[in-house]
């Protein structure tokens, strides 16, 4: 019986913690559509017989679908519903205004006629003296997937500029990685058609064919074969083989600050993060072997800023930039806004 009562205790308890957790978090679903690229003409001559197709680009769409508890700034407007298609560049900071929030979203979508699955989740906890956060990103229009958590002491914590320094575990594929590498001459060119052939391609010259693992004709000449048929085989000898490796452990220090002001006419929300030593570990993959040997800068920031001149103009500026392993990604967007009254 006594165990009973502290099971129920303990469940209670639970529950209780989780209401709080999930307190004014809200879970969406959302469907976008619209039109893509427009149909493209493609002409081309064949002897004296002109020939022409046309290429179509499906429409764009995602669905999206995910739970969020993130407390909006003072500068962030309010929306009755969320439809997915929402970004705010604040997400990123490494603060916010509550102690815990979260996101965890799943994008399903289409551009541009390629289809993607990009993610974003992470959780973050932040007090005056410390802050953790864990993070997942997948974007695969900007071609980037990491693993990333942090824990940071925290300068001035209280105050609107503050000071972080701590430590930074990322786990990701081996980027640096080049595939291609083993079937280059020194003069940069590429063994490409022994590389097709060790894939299951085979080439008979005195005819004049070029046939895929499948034993179907891909090209009757070289011109094709170079230009059409050898592009798609480098690209999926690199996926393939970049899929094949394990993901790698980066781990590095870290130093970072925010800084938040705001006021009616004027605010201005900005954050930065730079990892200038990383721990190498000595493996076949490591980052360290593509750099020849030479710690790396990473670094990630973002700013808020908005101002209004009086009250019909006003001018804003937003944006946040990633570079990691030398990849880099980033949006931005600015402008001038006129009331007439």
């Amino acid at each position: 019986m006594k165990y009973i009562i502290l099971l129920l205790l303990f469940c209670n308890i639970a529950n209780a913690q989780i209401k709080k957790a999930f307190k004014f978090s809200t879970f969406y679903v959302a469907a976008n559509g619209g039109t893509s690229l427009s149909d493209d003409d493609v002409y081309s001559v064949d002897g004296s017989t002109l020939v022409y197709d046309t290429v179509f680009t499906p429409y764009d769409y995602s669905l999206t679908m995910g739970i969020r508890k993130i407390k909006r700034f003072n500068y962030e407007g309010t929306s009755p519903f969320k439809d997915g298609t929402e970004t705010s560049f604040s997400d990123a900071a490494n603060v916010g205004l509550s102690p815990f929030e979260f996101l965890f979203e799943v994008d399903y979508k289409r551009q541009e006629g390629i289809e993607y699955f990009d993610q974003q989740h992470f959780i973050r906890y932040v007090e005056s003296k410390w802050l953790a956060k864990a993070e997942y990103i997948k974007d695969g229009f900007a071609d980037i997937e990491y693993f990333e958590s942090t824990q940071r002491l925290r300068l001035n914590g209280k105050k609107k500029l503050s000071f972080n320094l701590g430590a930074v575990q990322r786990l990701a594929e081996p980027y640096g990685y080049d595939p291609l590498e083993e079937w280059s001459f020194n003069n940069g060119r590429i063994h490409y058609t022994c590389l097709a052939i060790e894939e299951g391609y085979s080439v008979d010259v005195y005819e004049s064919e070029y046939i895929d693992p499948q034993g179907n004709v891909v090209a009757t000449n070289p011109q094709v074969w170079n230009e059409v048929v050898m592009p798609s085989v480098l690209k999926d000898y690199v996926e393939k083989k970049r899929n094949e490796l394990n993901n790698q452990w980066q781990y590095s220090l870290v130093v970072g600050f925010d800084f938040y002001h705001y006021k009616k006419n004027f605010w201005l929300h900005t954050w930065g993060n730079v990892m200038p030593y990383h721990y190498d570990d000595g493996g076949q993959f490591s980052y360290h072997n593509f750099n020849d040997g030479e710690q790396w800068y990473d670094y990630s920031g973002g700013l808020i800023f908005g101002y209004k001149l009086n009250k019909n103009l006003g001018i804003f500026l937003e944006g946040k930039y990633n570079k990691y392993w030398n990849k880099e990604w980033y949006d931005f967007k600015g402008g001038i806004n006129y009331i007439i009254f």
